[in-house]
């Protein structure tokens, strides 16, 4: 009688738990501050917090419950624990597997693919399953999200996480992978994440490959990522009608991923070899929209193109009479720049603006990724002029683009344009530093009635002063009048 009864009270007491645990996994807002528990117990949950993600299975003594305040903390002690584990996952490719505990009803809770295998109407009773697709540390990058409610990502690891999270269907994993994604993008692995956003069906982070690989063609293209795309991609990219880049530099590019594609198929990476595994994409490279110096001094002479294609496309540039050709032969429309202009007017002669070689400098921040391509400035009130200058941006003190460019101006008020060599990308909500140092006529017309908030079609700029400013220049009035950016 006694002993039913303790058995009684134990089942009572497990569905308790139970009903406790789903109801913690259904709210994860509820957080415990540990700082009220005494330093003896804290520093012990401390020790458990930090063991090895390797290794979870020091747990010592009957009552390790008791240390830990919230069902997350307890769950968090569970994380990669064969303690009450009733499930083993075999993960990795062979070679490089590793064996990982799981508990079922946890793993369910967080994963609807984990719950049809466990408790669906096909769930097959085994004790090991074999995963060879999935990388073991994205692996137990997801399960340490289903069990702890944290989210643990980096560089080299992202990708394969995001493939684990939309494989077992854990939606906010993989919209957080997703988001780490956006936020390190760069022309260097803009390519590669390209190729990658339209395996894993992401339109967002696809569309956010675009824009930095439109604005930053140049960069991307020469990137050693753009040699390890599939060839699709390659396609879509050479196909693209707004690609802000050189057809050489497209052609080069598209050689270099040809040279890497022959040693993939292990094939010599010959002239002959390069056009075979190239194939029809290389007609989408606007040969014939090169400058005739470039296409004779370059191209002609490289081999890559057949006799026939070579005496065409010089008819082509020459003859009255032109012939059909394979390539595209319209040059592409690149990106149209925009331009934020912060004064609503400018000064004449009777009250000009002197250099000396001083900075004059503004720093700026955006509400939106933009990519700044140079900075459009004044020139000489007292009829034309040459002036050389020297624009640079930079982040926090770091350099991210410099340049030193001569320009002309014609005596008006209007702005001249002034770039750098390949656009700088710009992140939302940080400030920074645009300067130039002007060489040349001492005066110059200058800008007034300077805006804090400009609005320039989907994108917002804010302006503040800048401590690099020696020359007088600032918010309401001032040189670099305006911001020449892709968007």
């Amino acid at each position: 009688m006694f002993w039913g009864f303790c058995r009684f009270v134990s089942s009572m007491a497990a569905f308790v738990y139970f009903l406790l645990l789903a109801s913690e996994f259904r709210s994860s807002s509820v957080i415990i501050d540990i700082t009220l528990f005494p330093a003896k117990k804290l520093a012990t949950v401390q020790q458990y917090q930090q063991q090895n993600i390797s290794n979870n299975n020091n747990i010592q003594g009957c009552n390790w419950q008791g240390l830990y305040p919230t069902i997350r903390e307890r769950n968090t002690v569970m994380f990669n624990n064969e303690q009450m584990a009733d499930i083993h996952f075999v993960v990795g490719p062979p070679g490089g597997t590793q064996r990982v505990p799981g508990h079922k009803y946890v793993l369910a809770v967080g994963s609807s693919v984990f719950h049809a295998m466990f408790y669906g109407e096909l769930a097959e009773d085994k004790d090991e399953i074999r995963i060879p697709d999935v990388e073991p540390a994205s692996f137990l990058a997801m399960l340490k999200y289903i069990y702890c409610d944290e989210i643990d990502l980096c560089a080299d690891t992202v990708l394969a996480t995001l493939y684990a999270a939309k494989k077992y269907i854990v939606p906010h994993l993989a919209r957080a992978c997703v988001n780490f994604l956006e936020t390190s993008l760069s022309a260097r692995n803009a390519c590669v994440l390209l190729s990658q956003s339209c395996l894993f069906e992401e339109p967002d982070l696809t569309q956010r490959c675009w824009e930095v690989i439109d604005a930053q063609a140049e960069l991307a293209l020469r990137s050693e990522g753009f040699c390890d795309i599939d060839a699709q991609t390659l396609e879509s990219i050479l196909r693209r009608e707004t690609l802000n880049a050189k057809e050489m530099v497209v052609l080069e590019a598209a050689l270099s991923w040809a040279e890497a594609e022959c040693h993939r198929q292990e094939l010599q990476p010959s002239i002959e070899n390069k056009r075979l595994v190239l194939g029809k994409n290389i007609y989408l490279i606007r040969i014939p929209a090169m400058a005739l110096d470039d296409f004779a001094n370059g191209v002609a002479q490289s081999g890559v193109l057949t006799l026939n294609e070579t005496n065409d496309i010089f008819l082509w540039y020459t003859a009255a009479k032109k012939p059909e050709l394979k390539f595209v032969c319209k040059p592409r429309k690149g990106l149209t720049p925009q331009r934020c202009h912060r004064f609503q007017s400018c000064a004449y002669r009777s009250n000009q603006w002197r250099y000396r070689g001083r900075c004059d400098s503004i720093q700026f921040a955006v509400d939106k990724r933009v990519f700044i391509a140079g900075f459009g400035l004044y020139g000489s009130s007292c009829g034309s002029a040459e002036y050389q200058a020297k624009i640079e941006l930079k982040r926090q003190g770091v350099t991210l683009g410099v340049a030193i460019i001569k320009y002309f101006s014609d005596g008006s008020s209007q702005t001249f344009p002034v770039f750098f060599e390949y656009p700088v990308q710009i992140e939302p909500d940080t400030f920074y530093t645009a300067s130039v140092v002007l060489d040349g006529n001492e005066l110059s017309y200058f800008g007034q009635e300077g805006m804090t908030e400009v609005q320039c079609g989907k994108v917002t700029f804010q302006f503040q002063c800048s401590s690099d400013s020696t020359n007088g220049t600032g918010v309401q009035g001032g040189q670099i009048p305006e911001l020449i950016f892709y968007a």
